[in-house]
């Protein structure tokens, strides 16, 4: 019967014979006995494939190369070695693919950056068959959660007229020579456009038609940064509720969270271990004392407070009314021991659409930061109220014109809602403990790079 690595792996196949159909990562040679060391990328684990001289087929089989496919028939059987539990003893193996000598993807240690021009063959390597898994199993947690909560997915615009007001710098999408004098009314659209910079202000409008929203999907930056968390092509989890104050965002989050990251645990067990080893030495346990943690809960003026008369010489002096730097997140998270979300931020700081505060300084903004990565959602409570939004646009020197469908949801049966956004590929760094966003993205789009 013809079987996946991964079903032998869960199942007693043992004194059965059994076909399977994957790649050589490894081939060991010997007068008499040889050991193929095999993937077919349905689990972690690899099967050890062993034959002997007995077989006709035996010198044919000597001269398959590592990185070739093939398809094996054989007894699985307990393994006699050390390192694994059972392995296939052979009646015959088939070349299906052959592969030459300088296959990039020997088995030998390889640089990462070396790995990222080989992005087309790195999933083959075990880091990245590790981190890949985990982002695929990682995006079905996040689904199943909304989708079990009840949430609407919904499949936001990647060609918006909407800039997110100042969420980030936008790519342009145009048909016209951009070298000439552009008369945008002639382009495609008939106006400028650009790629979404975010797809939080359609997700509200379906907020207040659904109650509980969700968008997951590609988001653009043009911003000229080479920095190891930026990238101009990531992903994007925004979820929109109604009938949700600042307080019961910062629930969601949480419980979000809590629950994505238990998922990966119980799911990606034999990836989390090698990542464990291998790459982030005690990631499984900071991951689990973020499942077993209660949040904290301060506000931006008392995090200041704390960060002012702490015995810390900072290279950038905190300041009321200001952003905070990573070695503030580091800190503050050090400080309480765990996850911390800091809430109602100062007003000037903030974007236009959150909700203004009675004290007319701030805003009930909040990011919630954990120890090791700092922030990693950033969310607020909407604001409802249709004059103090549109007065704030005034006061920022808005445009109307193009916003003027989103104002006129505060007309129309407006609402308490809150949201926040989380970067997909910041969530990945934190759970593989990989430390480069070109790492947990299957083909990076930075600055001076778009292979693929």
């Amino acid at each position: 019967m013809k079987l996946d690595v991964k079903d032998i792996f869960d199942k007693n196949y043992c004194d059965k014979e059994v076909i399977v159909e994957g790649w050589v990562r490894n081939h060991r040679k010997q007068k008499e006995l040889g050991f193929i060391d095999f993937s077919d990328g349905t689990c972690f684990n690899h099967l050890q494939i062993v034959y002997d001289n007995k077989l006709s087929s035996f010198d044919d089989i000597t001269k398959i190369k590592n990185g070739s496919s093939i398809r094996a028939i054989g007894n699985i059987v307990k393994s006699e070695g050390k390192g694994q539990s059972i392995e296939l003893r052979v009646k015959d193996i088939i070349l299906l693919g052959d592969c030459p000598d300088d296959y990039p993807m020997q088995p030998k240690p390889h640089s990462r950056e070396f790995l990222r021009e080989k992005a087309y063959l790195r999933p083959r390597v075990n880091l990245f068959q590790a981190v890949f898994r985990v982002r695929s199993v990682a995006s079905f947690a996040i689904h199943t959660y909304f989708q079990n909560k009840g949430y609407v997915y919904v499949h936001t615009p990647i060609i918006t007229a909407n800039d997110g007001e100042g969420a980030g710098q936008m790519f342009q999408v145009t048909t016209l020579d951009v070298g000439k004098k552009v008369d945008y009314s002639k382009d495609f659209f008939g106006k400028k456009v650009g790629l979404a910079v975010t797809g939080q202000l359609e997700a509200e409008t379906f907020a207040l038609a659904y109650k509980k929203t969700y968008t997951f999907g590609p988001t653009f930056r043009a911003e000229n940064s080479n920095t190891k968390t930026h990238a101009a092509e990531f992903w994007m989890i925004e979820p929109e509720i109604a009938f949700c104050d600042l307080d019961g965002l910062m629930d969601i989050e949480e419980d979000m969270l809590k629950f994505v990251v238990k998922y990966v645990l119980d799911n990606c067990k034999e990836e989390m271990q090698f990542l464990d080893k291998f790459v982030e030495k005690g990631l499984i346990e900071k991951l689990e004392k973020l499942v077993n943690s209660k949040f904290t809960r301060i506000d931006h003026d008392e995090v200041i407070t704390i960060l002012k008369n702490a015995k810390v010489k900072w290279e950038f002096e905190p300041e009321y009314g200001e952003d905070i730097a990573k070695e503030h997140e580091k800190y503050i998270t050090e400080y309480f021991n765990g996850p911390v979300f800091i809430k109602n931020w100062p007003k000037d700081i903030k974007a236009f659409y959150m909700k203004q505060n009675e004290d007319g300084k701030t805003v009930a903004a909040v990011d919630l930061e954990v120890p090791g990565a700092g922030e990693l959602m950033g969310g607020s409570q909407r604001e409802e109220n249709y004059d103090k939004l549109v007065n704030r646009m005034k006061e920022l020197d808005m445009s109307f014109e193009e916003l003027e469908w989103y104002i006129d949801l505060r007309k129309f049966g407006g609402c308490v809602h809150s949201g926040f956004g989380m970067g997909f590929e910041r969530l990945l760094i934190y759970l593989t403990g990989v430390d480069n966003i070109r790492d947990v993205i299957p083909y990076p789009r930075t600055t001076g790079n778009c292979e693929y």
